[in-house]
């Protein structure tokens, strides 16, 4: 197999993007820290599927009857923007059709997922799409390269969806050739396999904890460093939870850490961190260790009458001041 990327650039040398997107220079600075750089992809891709809607067959299809591309990484939509989408969508009608492939009895969405759902949002039944002709491996392709670009996608959202993907290639040489990255931009991507159970967790409510480079960083730490390294990750990850540690610090300072246990025989058996959320986001957490009992709630998450109860409860546990001999 040649390089798929090649192909798709040869293929469609001669057309003109019509709706390339230009990322919102505010939104990708507040990105995670690493993404590497795949812009050559995602001209492909876009060049791609202009040539696929060229040859096209242009189309009206039953809402209800389309389901979203199953290699699409992102699984959270800003609700508040699909809601202007619908809006504009309503005023003056859909502007650009969206592109979708049938897979048996039902059609999948090729591009287009935010205008579909704003059609949802507005109660539409039918919406207008043109139909393609489309590989699977070229589904994994431009839902990936598509939507990197886009506001707020997180790297760990980006490997979720390259693991997905991974069975659509031969092996990963190609499939870094097709996302128009290194090897080792892609290894990069599989790091957050081997991060900890702890750590995947709250990636999966706050996919912006870690960027590619600070989790290879962290997996490399914690080859090297063992135990004491795996004991050092758990007490300090509510700091970068918490956003008191920056990301890119979280591995030299596991590394800090377990050396300072090393040096001084300290095991770090007796500190536990217990963590307590508010629905799906993070509240705070307790920790206790030798020497303290410290609970630290997020002020955002606490109420006027949460806080009257906790220093109540604290009342009639201790007193407020020093006892006179």
């Amino acid at each position: 197999m040649s390089n798929i990327r090649e192909q798709l650039l040869a293929k469609t040398a001669g057309i003109k993007a019509t709706d390339a997107r230009k990322p919102d220079a505010t939104r990708r600075a507040a990105r995670t820290e690493t993404a590497p750089g795949m812009a050559g992809a995602l001209a492909a891709a876009q060049l791609r599927v202009q040539e696929l809607e060229a040859n096209g067959t242009p189309s009206e299809l039953p809402v209800s009857e389309l389901t979203p591309n199953p290699w699409q990484p992102r699984r959270v939509f800003n609700e508040a923007k699909l809601a202007e989408l619908a809006e504009s969508i309503r005023e003056v009608g859909l502007m650009q059709p969206i592109v979708a492939r049938r897979v048996g009895d039902s059609y999948q969405i090729v591009a287009g997922e935010r205008r579909w759902r704003a059609h949802k949002m507005l109660g539409a039944e039918m919406i207008r799409a043109v139909m393609i002709e489309c590989t699977d491996q070229d589904m994994a392709v431009l839902a990936l390269v598509e939507n990197v670009s886009r506001d707020d996608l997180t790297d760990y959202e980006i490997s979720a969806s390259i693991r997905r993907s991974e069975q659509e290639f031969p092996d990963r040489k190609r499939m870094a050739e097709a996302l128009g990255m290194s090897r080792a931009g892609l290894y990069r991507y599989f790091a957050f396999e081997s991060l900890p159970d702890f750590i995947r967790k709250s990636l999966d409510l706050q996919p912006t904890l870690l960027g590619g480079h600070a989790a290879q960083d962290v997996v490399a730490t914690l080859k090297k460093t063992g135990e004491d390294g795996a004991r050092a990750a758990s007490e300090i990850w509510p700091d970068v939870v918490n956003g008191d540690l920056p990301q890119g610090k979280y591995a030299a300072s596991i590394a800090m850490l377990a050396a300072k246990r090393r040096s001084n025989g300290d095991i770090g058996s007796a500190r536990s961190i217990e963590k307590f959320f508010s629905g799906r986001e993070q509240a705070g957490n307790i920790t206790r260790d030798i020497g303290s009992f410290t609970v630290k709630i997020k002020t955002a998450m606490l109420t006027d009458e949460q806080e009257r109860e906790i220093r109540e409860v604290i009342g009639r546990l201790f007193s407020t001041q020093p006892k006179s001999h």
